[in-house]
């Protein structure tokens, strides 16, 4: 009986998923990508406002392989932030994928807040960095092997740390 039983295990899930989709109820897949989108678009936006807050437009000649200025470092926070968000719009939805996009965006917002609270270098500033460097942390272990963007205690974790950087930016003064 459990051996019949332990056959017809890996088969439900991917069944379930079908009625799932059949019935115009969103997959479980696509349920975590748009959780997975809604933090990245959220680090992304961080990046922008802290950039914008220390200065630093969004110049493409900015972006360079390597960089070292403060003003070029945030300039690739802006365009790893932006290639995040591409990546998750293409192809079927991943969450290991979709996770590992997420964790990009808010370690490219990581690069941004460094440049604001360097600029801006007061209490504030650094709560928005150190918030940020949570949110980044956070998205990485819901991304990371335990995970796989599938967990949902660490998904959970991530988007409240999401949401604590905001609350940290606007603070700062940055969103």
């Amino acid at each position: 009986m459990s051996e019949s039983h332990g056959d017809e295990q890996p088969g439900a899930p991917q069944a379930h998923a079908t009625l799932i989709q059949e019935t115009g109820v969103p997959s479980t897949e696509e349920a975590l990508r748009k959780r997975h989108t809604a933090r990245a678009r959220s680090a992304a936006d961080r990046t922008r406002a802290a950039c914008r807050c220390a200065g630093v437009e969004t110049d493409p000649g900015a972006v360079i392989a390597v960089p070292t200025e403060a003003a070029a470092k945030a300039a690739n926070a802006l365009r790893l932030s932006a290639d995040a968000l591409v990546a998750l719009a293409a192809g079927a939805p991943d969450p290991a994928a979709d996770a590992r996009q997420a964790r990009n965006a808010a370690a490219a917002s990581v690069l941004a807040a460094r440049t604001a609270r360097d600029r801006g270098a007061d209490a504030l500033s650094e709560a928005a960095y150190q918030a940020a460097l949570k949110a980044s942390q956070a998205a990485g272990t819901a991304a990371g092997r335990e995970g796989l963007g599938r967990n949902e205690a660490l998904n959970a974790e991530a988007e409240a740390a999401e949401a604590a950087a905001v609350a940290a930016a606007r603070a700062a003064g940055w969103v």
